[in-house]
């Protein structure tokens, strides 16, 4: 989760205002809620062993905090991809499941100057930066075919960041930002969630599975999706992001629970309370998580775009202590399962809809 999103979010509001003029998305009141036959008890595909496998996986010491643009990212997209593949996913990246992102090292600021990370406007434009500055990211992109012939157009979208902060400066001997929770866990969700559909009957609506790069630096792996995206967005008619799920939160109803940000803004809360999925309110509406996840791009563009997540607010959070040793495998599996009972109901039930003034602009 980024921990400064909102400071980011002034540079790229004009192109996010003309991408949303120009892909208002489409709402399809076709859909009816998911029949029993069409869903695979989440239990019997989703289970704690592999939920462990890919979590420490990610968070291994090995992938060296996964910041973007390293060869620890690279090393986790290679996993990921890995995963894709196992699960029966079509790629659709630019090559396999890979979409390239473009990225650069830039000076900014005037009095104060640092250097940062920013996304580009094409592959092209890195050659106006030297080759020192260059960088490439990769968010992963695997589908699921819709099967409906009308709703098969109609585009939901499940993903998570895959990136961490990399290597940093010892504390106590431990210098790798590992980030289990943030977002090694989301990324599960997603893999899990992709394999959990894959067993069941075929959703109705196209199903993309996605794991992005440079959230940490400011969402910038969405931000390069929405600028050159697989899918017309004018079709996409909800988001659902997951991050930090490795830990129960008691405020969320403790083991197995999580919660949803901007709960209130759109019909998405509703329609998974109505439908018995264990996700609950944002207990912390004065963080304005809603704005700190990779969700927010697509939620101001008019997509209802929400975060499932259950962080209890651990003083973990962006440290090197952060790691696979502090999650509770019991309570992620059971989220999980909650994630794909949520993306079921999204594939196969009424499209989410803004409520009165829910729309963030």
């Amino acid at each position: 989760m980024a921990s400064g999103f909102t400071e980011r979010v002034a540079p790229v509001a004009f192109v996010l205002f003309v991408i949303a003029c120009a892909a208002a998305p489409s709402r399809s009141a076709a859909a009816v809620a998911p029949t029993p036959s069409s869903r695979v008890p989440a239990d019997s595909v989703i289970n704690e062993r592999d939920v462990r496998r890919i979590l420490s996986t990610l968070a291994a010491d090995s992938m060296e905090g996964r910041m973007t643009g390293t060869p620890g990212a690279n090393r986790a997209a290679r996993f990921i991809d890995r995963e894709m593949r196992s699960i029966g996913l079509s790629p659709a990246g630019d090559s396999s499941f890979y979409q390239k992102v473009a990225l650069a090292m830039k000076t900014v600021g005037c009095c104060r100057r640092r250097t940062e990370m920013v996304v580009l406007d094409s592959l092209g434009a890195l050659a106006a930066y030297p080759d020192s500055a260059r960088r490439i990211g990769y968010n992963m992109i695997g589908v699921i075919p819709g099967s409906d012939p009308v709703l098969k157009d109609e585009i939901i979208v499940i993903a998570s960041h895959y990136d961490h902060l990399g290597i940093g400066s010892p504390v106590n001997g431990d210098s790798i930002y590992n980030g289990a929770d943030d977002d090694a866990s989301g990324v599960t969700a997603v893999l899990e969630i992709a394999r959990s559909l894959m067993s069941g009957a075929r959703p109705r609506r196209t199903m993309v599975f996605m794991t992005t790069t440079g959230e940490e630096e400011g969402t910038l792996g969405t931000e390069w999706y929405v600028a050159h995206p697989k899918f017309p967005l004018s079709k996409m008619v909800a988001e659902m992001e997951v991050e930090m799920i490795g830990r129960p939160d008691s405020l969320a109803g403790g083991p197995g629970k999580g919660w949803l940000t901007g709960y209130d803004r759109s019909t998405m809360g509703d329609m998974l309370k109505q439908d018995g999925v264990p996700i609950v309110a944002d207990p912390y509406p004065q963080m304005r998580f809603f704005e700190r996840s990779d969700n927010i791009v697509f939620a101001q563009m008019g997509i209802p775009a929400h975060t499932l997540s259950s962080y209890n607010m651990h003083s973990d959070y962006h440290a090197v202590t952060d790691d696979v040793d502090r999650i509770d495998f019991p309570h992620v599996t059971a989220v999980i399962r909650a994630g794909a009972m949520a993306a079921r109901l999204l594939a196969d039930g009424p499209a989410p809809t803004w409520k009165q003034g829910g729309q963030p602009h």
